[in-house]
């Protein structure tokens, strides 16, 4: 474990100001709180709430439709 560089970043973020650590709370802590795309997909393909959709035939193809 480096405890010397885990003290610098304590001493530096302590010798933020007030505002500057409310954005690093916020940028650390607020925006990881939400799960990813990536761990959203996974998460419904493990659930298998959507497990029913397996046994629906595919109604459409790529060739379908107009090109966007």
């Amino acid at each position: 474990m480096n405890t010397k560089l885990v003290d610098s970043i304590v001493q530096i973020v302590l010798s933020l100001t007030k505002e500057e650590q409310d954005l690093l709370t916020e940028r650390l802590f607020y925006s990881l709180s939400e799960p990813s795309t990536h761990e959203l997909a996974q998460l419904v393909q493990a659930g298998g709430a959507f497990k029913f959709l397996d046994d629906e035939p595919d109604l459409y193809t790529l060739t379908d439709g107009e090109p966007v």
